[in-house]
C-alpha cells in the first residue's frame, strides 16, 4: 500500500517551529508570531474543511486556548504542530455542535497544497484540482478518509501524530489516507484502478458532527 509522504516543506519548518515555541514559552511575543505564521496556513485550511467562512473565527478562538496553554506544552516543533491542530478540531466539532449546519464552502490557499515531487498517482490527484474544487471533493469523501487526508496534506503531520488527532490506530489512518488519495484520483480519472474493499454506506462526510 502506498503511503502519503509528510510534505518536504512542512518538515523543514519544524526545526525553526520548534526553536521559536521554546522562546515563546520564555516569554517572546515576536517568537510566538513566527509560530503561528509557520502552523496558521494549514490549521486554517484543515478548518475550513469542517466550517468553512467560519473557519477564521474557529482559528482564532483556537489560538486564544493555544497562547493560554502554551506553558503546558512539551514536545518539538512536529509534536506542536500536532498539539494545535488537535484544540482546533475539538474548537471545530464544538463550533458545529452549536451551529448544526454542514460547513459551507470555502478556499484553501493554493501554497499549503502544494506537494513535493516525484509523487504516487493518488498524490498527483491533489496537483490536478483548483484550491475550491479540492475542498470540496475532500469533504465529500467519508470523514475518515477525509480527515486523514487533511491531516497529512494540509496540516502536513505524519502518521502517528495523525492517528493521535484522530484517536485512531496509525495503521487506520494509512489506510484511510490512501483510500481518500485513491478515491481522488478516480475522480479526476487519473488513476483507472477499481477502488476494491472501499464502500461509503453509513460513512458520515467531514463536516456532519456526530
Amino acid at each position: 500500500m502506498g503511503q502519503v509522504r509528510q510534505p518536504r516543506r512542512v518538515q523543514a519548518y519544524d526545526g525553526e517551529l520548534g526553536a521559536a515555541v521554546a522562546r515563546a514559552q520564555g516569554g517572546d511575543e515576536a517568537a510566538f508570531a513566527l509560530a503561528y505564521r509557520i502552523v496558521q496556513p494549514g490549521l486554517l485550511g484543515y478548518l475550513r474543511g469542517f466550517v468553512g467562512d467560519d473557519a477564521e473565527d474557529v482559528a482564532s478562538d483556537a489560538w486564544l486556548e493555544i497562547a493560554r496553554d502554551l506553558g503546558r506544552f512539551k514536545g518539538d516543533g512536529a509534536g506542536f504542530r500536532g498539539w494545535t491542530v488537535t484544540i482546533a478540531r475539538h474548537r471545530a466539532l464544538d463550533h458545529l455542535r452549536r451551529q448544526r449546519v454542514r460547513p459551507r464552502p470555502g478556499a484553501i490557499e493554493q501554497d499549503v497544497l502544494n506537494l513535493p515531487g516525484p509523487h504516487s498517482t493518488h498524490e498527483q490527484a491533489l496537483e490536478s484540482l483548483s484550491t475550491e474544487r479540492a475542498l470540496e471533493l475532500v469533504r465529500g469523501l467519508p470523514r475518515d478518509q477525509a480527515e486523514a487526508v487533511l491531516l497529512r496534506v494540509l496540516v502536513g503531520l505524519d502518521g502517528p501524530a495523525t492517528a493521535r488527532v484522530l484517536g485512531k490506530r496509525p495503521g487506520a489512518v494509512r489506510t484511510a489516507a490512501h483510500r481518500g488519495l485513491k478515491r481522488l484520483a478516480r475522480q479526476l480519472g487519473i488513476d483507472g484502478e477499481a477502488d476494491e474493499g472501499v464502500t461509503d454506506e453509513a460513512s458520515r462526510t467531514l463536516g456532519e458532527s456526530k
